[in-house]
């Protein structure tokens, strides 16, 4: 069985953001080997912040249909979050000392039983909660 592989918004954004060069080249990489393998995980959170970010915060926007396609086509990956997993965020943002938001972040990948996290946000190479961060992008 191949490890879960929990995705955060900047790498899915860098895969769709043609002015990111080569950070744009290595996100999609990541992206493609996490689609062969059927191991990518993605949380509504991620989903939200991917398509407010293509559409009004890149240098060049997508436009809404394009980036509407994008989150349905993730949305196969996309795990669902509850109240426990805030309550969980809340533990992990204590214990980890991270913000809030990249603690529920680390509380979606729990519940998806993810191994790594792939992200930009957060120390490669550190484990919290059990969780392998990596930054595909170095």
């Amino acid at each position: 069985m191949i490890d879960k592989v929990f995705v955060d918004t900047n790498i899915l954004v860098y895969a769709h953001d043609a002015d990111a060069g080569l950070k744009c080249a290595r996100a999609a990489e990541s992206l493609r080997n996490l689609w062969s393998d059927r191991n990518g995980i993605v949380s509504p959170q991620v989903l939200q912040e991917f398509y407010v970010t293509v559409t009004r915060k890149i240098r060049t926007p997508l436009a809404k249909e394009a980036a509407r396609r994008i989150v349905d086509a993730y949305s196969a990956w996309c795990i669902d979050i509850n109240a426990a997993d805030i309550a969980a965020a809340f533990k992990v943002e204590d214990e980890a000392q991270l913000a809030f938001w990249d603690a529920l972040i680390v509380a979606a990948a729990l519940r998806a039983d993810a191994k790594r996290i792939l992200t930009e946000d957060m120390n490669a190479g550190q484990i919290v909660s059990g969780i392998e961060i990596h930054n595909p992008l170095r």
